[in-house]
């Protein structure tokens, strides 16, 4: 008989909604792939959630699972810093709980012992806080894997980013030759290299109108279109550049299609209008699956139990899909 793929599962920043995004999921009413799902977490924290939702995870002792049908439900308990889950607010013990159920998580995803890591959401502040050096989810994996890539994916439209975190002066910084280049052949393989295989890419220019011919920028002339005309010597399917404020509605139904965005706005300001409640944050070029939600910790509606779980499903559900498939066992 064929493994349970293993799946890990962070509860994100104890002061927002990840904790009851975690609990809504896995009450036992959800459709989720068959897996085998561990909770990185603080028992008190999916138990406050409990009492607020008026559901139970009916969560298994310490060194048990419970099992699901097609599905194992563990809890790896996480212990929390004294002063944690204060909601509403960003707060140093969020923070550094929230750092500890990832790293709970990536350390055994790089064992071997996970096939994907999905990730509910932290606060930038928080761990800013916690005197963490790493801006978020993405910056720290790039510590093991520098060439970590942050995308975005759902039904009608994919992204993927060539910078992300950093000030756009700096990201503008990165729009060159070379560094294009290597970006789009590193995303090519990333994704061949999932269940999935390879996708086609629309490259979206950086200045209005594709730069109208270097009337309005030559970066397209210098840098974009070279970069594209070598990843297509190299065999990538890539096109562009394209004017930006078309290659997103263009590539809306494309299944098969990514766009690469060039910065970080101007990548998630059109995924986020196409796909908020069911997009999912995914980095690729790891040797293991990572997928996030795609909204942020929401403390202003933490503990009131009106968070929306639906994109940490889709998180789930596509961390099952790229995994790579789980070995036969004999049985």
């Amino acid at each position: 008989m064929k493994a349970l793929p293993r799946i890990g599962v962070t509860l994100g920043d104890p002061g927002g909604i990840g904790p009851e995004i975690v609990a809504r999921v896995f009450s036992g009413k959800t459709d989720l792939p068959a897996a085998r799902y561990i909770l990185f977490a603080s028992r008190r924290f999916l138990e406050r959630e409990e009492t607020v939702l008026k559901k139970s995870l009916r969560l298994p002792g310490k060194g048990t699972s419970q099992g699901r049908g097609s599905q194992t439900l563990e809890l790896r308990e996480v212990p929390a810093p004294a002063g944690a889950g204060k909601r509403g607010v960003s707060t140093r013990s969020n923070g550094l709980a929230s750092f500890r159920y990832f790293e709970g998580a990536v350390d055994e995803a790089r064992r071997g012992d996970l096939e994907a890591v999905v990730t509910a959401p932290i606060s930038k502040a928080s761990w800013a806080l916690a005197g963490l050096p790493w801006k978020g989810h993405t910056e720290y994996l790039s510590k093991f894997y520098p060439g970590a890539i942050m995308a975005f994916w759902s039904d009608p439209l994919k992204v993927a980013l060539l910078s992300h975190h950093v000030s756009l002066k700096k990201a503008l910084g990165k729009v060159t030759r070379k560094t294009l280049r290597d970006y789009f052949l590193a995303l090519d393989r990333a994704l061949a290299g999932t269940r999935l295989g390879r996708f086609e890419f629309a490259v979206s220019g950086l200045n209005p109108h594709a730069g109208e011919e270097g009337l309005l920028g030559r970066e397209e002339i210098d840098e974009i279109i070279p970069a594209v005309e070598d990843a297509v010597r190299l065999g990538v399917r890539i096109k562009g550049p394209y004017p930006p404020d078309v290659v997103f509605r263009d590539a809306v139904g494309r299944k098969r299609v990514f766009v690469i965005a060039l910065y970080h706005d101007q990548g998630l300001i059109p995924f986020k209008l196409t796909a908020f409640e069911t997009g999912v944050n995914v980095s690729l070029g790891l040797p293991f699956v990572r997928t996030s939600v795609d909204h942020g910790t929401a403390f202003d509606i933490a503990g009131r139990g009106r968070a929306n779980p639906r994109s940490l499903v889709e998180a789930i559900r596509l961390a099952a899909a790229l995994a790579l498939p789980a070995a036969d066992s004999a049985g």
